[in-house]
């Protein structure tokens, strides 16, 4: 589901907006000039969080396209940050069935990108994310000595995500919700919740985040027991099956059910 986007800094913001003609007319194109004019509260830092996530691509009413699919995940190098490492791992053991080369290669991978992004003066932030991830699981890995403990963390963060869902879900407000609440506009007191007094859209934000708690539900059930019988090639290929395409196929349908109930406006389609 993360960071590309360098968020715009606030104190320059206002200076500019202060000093300069052409400030205006660059808050004239930005709806959230005003609150990037302010020094950023929690709830405001968040919503810039959002909006430079997977989900935040396409604003709700936002008719999702293929290129904004592929910004979501990542894009292209995105895409090959997320997926290069676990198909070395996979390749890599298959053949070769040694834990020390088939950790390591894959954390030599995420190095490159790192590397990459440092020639070309690029953000850093998904480059060591990626590593660092495929780092913990390649030491877990050494230091038990068995290979299906490359996975532990990927099934940890699973476990996470589905009981904070469910969390949201059992205190009556999907997580979903919460999210597009951070991209519409805000509300009269500083937030976006008027989608709970509409029944309609509760119902299907409350959908829309019970196919996510599907999707993290799918991962466990399918990479638990192969962990457990240390199916090692079949876990690696089922994770790199139901990562990416498995997310970006859940942005789309949730896209997708959001827009049945966020239409855009006249007015602010020509935003």
């Amino acid at each position: 589901m993360p960071d590309r986007l360098d968020p715009a800094d606030p104190e320059g913001a206002a200076s500019a907006d202060a000093t300069t003609p052409a400030a205006d007319d660059r808050s004239a194109d930005d709806r959230f000039a005003d609150e990037r004019a302010e020094p950023l509260s929690l709830n405001a830092q968040l919503r810039d969080a959002v909006r430079n996530a997977g989900i935040g691509q396409v604003a709700p009413g936002e008719a999702p396209s293929g290129r904004a699919l592929v910004t979501a995940v990542g894009g292209v190098r995105g895409l090959a940050e997320s997926v290069l490492p676990g198909f070395a791992f996979l390749i890599v053991y298959a053949i070769t069935k040694e834990l020390v080369p088939s950790v390591v290669i894959p954390v030599l991978v995420g190095l490159v990108f790192v590397v990459l992004r440092l020639a070309q003066r690029q953000s850093l932030a998904m480059s060591f994310a990626g590593i660092l991830g495929v780092a913990i699981s390649a030491g877990l890995a050494l230091i038990t000595g068995k290979a299906e403990s490359n996975f532990i963390p990927g099934i940890l963060i699973n476990l996470v995500c589905l009981v904070g869902l469910l969390a949201t879900l059992a205190i009556r407000r999907p997580l979903i919700g919460l999210i597009v609440g951070l991209l519409l506009p805000q509300d009269e007191d500083g937030t976006g919740t008027d989608w709970r007094a509409d029944p309609g859209k509760r119902r299907v934000l409350t959908v829309a985040t019970w196919l996510w708690v599907g999707l993290f539900t799918l991962r466990l059930v399918i990479e638990i027991p192969l962990y457990l019988t240390a199916q090692v090639e079949l876990l690696a290929g089922i994770k790199l099956i139901t990562g990416v395409p498995l997310y970006a196929a859940m942005l789309w349908v949730t896209w997708l059910l959001t827009r049945t109930v966020f239409r855009r406006e006249p007015d602010q389609a020509a935003v």
